[in-house]
């Protein structure tokens, strides 16, 4: 909370410069507007983006972590599947061990 007040009051001296940039004799509306986008808008922009990172960093391993369980749930779920099927007789999943005899010259 206390960044936005930060950024409100950045961002409406910027302004303020720039208009003064452009009201002046010298001034004129070009250099207003580099001035607010250099003094104004790119400072805060970087100021905003670097403290915003550990905020950006926590939803990432949170989602990851969810990410995780609910892998481990799916993979739990599914072992209880296969150890519920293959108490059941031939209904192991399983091919038998030689369903293709070898092939072999005739003699």
């Amino acid at each position: 909370m206390f960044i936005h007040l930060i950024v409100i009051g950045w961002l409406y001296v910027a302004v303020m410069m720039a208009v003064a940039e452009a009201t002046a004799t010298t001034g004129t509306v070009l250099g207003a507007i580099f001035t607010f986008l250099l003094y104004g808008l790119a400072p805060v922009a970087l100021v905003v983006y670097l403290m915003g990172t550990p905020g950006r960093r926590r939803a990432i391993k949170q989602r990851e972590a969810e990410a995780q369980e609910a892998a481990r749930r799916a993979a739990a779920a599914e072992a209880a599947a296969a150890q519920a099927a293959s108490d059941l007789p031939d209904q192991g999943g399983e091919a038998p061990a030689d369903a293709v005899a070898p092939v072999r010259k005739e003699p």
